[in-house]
């Protein structure tokens, strides 16, 4: 079962799965502690090959998390824009060209 969202606020998502939804927080959850862990390494002086490896494993869970909601994005709200009518899918085509130089940096 999927949550439709109100666009009366701005852009909100189409659709998002509870269940993405609730896994997306927890993931999100567990990578600020990650960070507040960074934090505490650079205080301490920790060696900085230890610092740059969490770093490491702080932005690879950031992908994760990443490609979890271009997934969704995909799945519900650039179908029912390119569905909708030929203005919105080339709108959403440039969206998407957009993200995707973006997300490969």
């Amino acid at each position: 079962m999927k949550t439709k969202c109100s666009t009366a606020e701005g852009r909100k998502a189409t659709a998002v799965d509870p269940e993405l939804k609730a896994a997306t927080l927890r993931r999100l959850a567990r990578i600020a502690g990650q960070v507040r862990g960074l934090e505490k390494m650079v205080e301490e002086e920790r060696y900085c090959a230890d610092v740059l490896l969490q770093i490491s494993s702080v932005q690879e869970a950031l992908r994760g998390v990443s490609r979890q909601v271009m997934q969704n994005h995909l799945r519900h709200c650039a179908a029912d824009a390119i569905r909708k009518s030929p203005e919105s899918a080339e709108a959403m085509y440039d969206e998407l060209l957009d993200l995707v130089y973006r997300h490969a940096r």
